[in-house]
């Protein structure tokens, strides 16, 4: 059975033969991978200008306008220092990336021909709140959430709008899934209300999900941080895969009561579990995963990609590929 069809197994919870596994190679030897990922090609237009700013920083600009700072060797992702939408006047006459280009797609279908047996899957760019967020900064969106959602609607729209384009780009490369990444959380509730959440959010999620679903694709979203209040949410909209690399913030056991609705895909948690450096702890955790969320499908385990920040061994993400393959072998 190929890698797709097992995917596709987990996700219907059609009694695959194990479940699902997304591991890079370790010390050179490739492990189980079932799931390629594409993107665009980058807009050959489109100059970052990045420079230093003579005192310690490099600056660079994104394709959406927004100029981006970090320190080298402290930090590594930065942050917006300056928004293209300023004002509210700048909505109107703001143009978002030419991400709705069909050409900057073609490589994007060359990799899901030349890989039909893997689990394809277009990267997106937000629901819209990943984006949009940065257009105004952070801090000052997070402000108007509150004091003028309406205008936050708006701009959401714009940005789902281009999203929804992506999509429909993917469907016709021959994708099989669209993935997108959308913090949502701190460590202990969201970073809005629950009930902000519903109102001036929600609507964009159930926009991309049922797109996506008219077009035959699956809708896959990672989000950091603590989401529960939203995950039966998610959950009725008909998300596909939710990604959580801090599993155990949920719990397993309440991850677990959604289990016949939607597949979760996770490390185990990178920031309890793994940290133990425990062979023990890791594996017995990775047991449990399987055991509650992939019984007959419905979970997918994986690596966390980037070892070194969070002070990780990569022996300790060996243990637990080493337990996920022999506990979540089926037949």
């Amino acid at each position: 059975m190929s890698s797709r069809d097992i995917i596709r197994r987990v996700l219907d919870r059609d009694r695959p033969p194990r479940i699902g596994l997304t591991f890079s190679a370790f010390e050179g030897r490739p492990r189980l991978n079932d799931v390629i990922g594409v993107g665009p090609a980058p807009n050959p237009a489109f100059d970052e200008r990045r420079h230093q700013d003579g005192q310690g920083g490099e600056c660079w600009w994104d394709e959406w306008g927004c100029l981006w700072r970090r320190i080298p060797g402290k930090t590594k992702g930065g942050e917006v220092i300056e928004a293209p939408i300023k004002r509210w006047d700048d909505l109107a006459t703001y143009r978002p990336p030419t991400l709705d280009d069909p050409t900057r797609y073609e490589n994007a279908a060359r990799v899901c021909e030349q890989h039909p047996d893997m689990y394809r899957l277009g990267g997106i760019s937000a629901c819209s709140f990943d984006t949009a967020r940065y257009l105004r900064r952070m801090e000052q969106y997070l402000l108007d959430c509150a004091a003028e959602p309406q205008r936050v609607r708006e701009l959401n729209r714009k940005v789902s709008d281009l999203v929804l384009a992506q999509v429909s780009l993917y469907a016709d490369a021959g994708a099989d899934g669209v993935f997108f990444c959308e913090d949502w959380g701190t460590q202990d509730r969201l970073l809005v209300s629950p009930a902000m959440w519903r109102e001036v959010f929600r609507p964009d999620f159930g926009r991309l999900i049922s797109h996506a679903h008219s077009l035959g694709l699956t809708v896959w979203m990672h989000s950091c941080g603590y989401v529960a209040d939203i995950v039966p949410d998610l959950v009725d909209l008909g998300m596909d895969v939710l990604q959580f690399d801090q599993p155990d913030l949920h719990g397993i056991d309440r991850l677990a009561e959604f289990h016949d609705r939607v597949t979760y895909w996770c490390p185990v948690d990178i920031q309890t579990t793994l940290q133990t450096g425990s062979r023990d702890a890791i594996q017995g955790k990775a047991r449990e995963m399987v055991e509650k969320l992939g019984a007959g499908g419905g979970f997918i385990a994986k690596d966390y990609p980037d070892e070194f920040s969070i002070g990780a061994d990569a022996s300790w993400q060996q243990w637990a590929y080493e337990a996920f393959v022999d506990a979540g072998a089926f037949e």
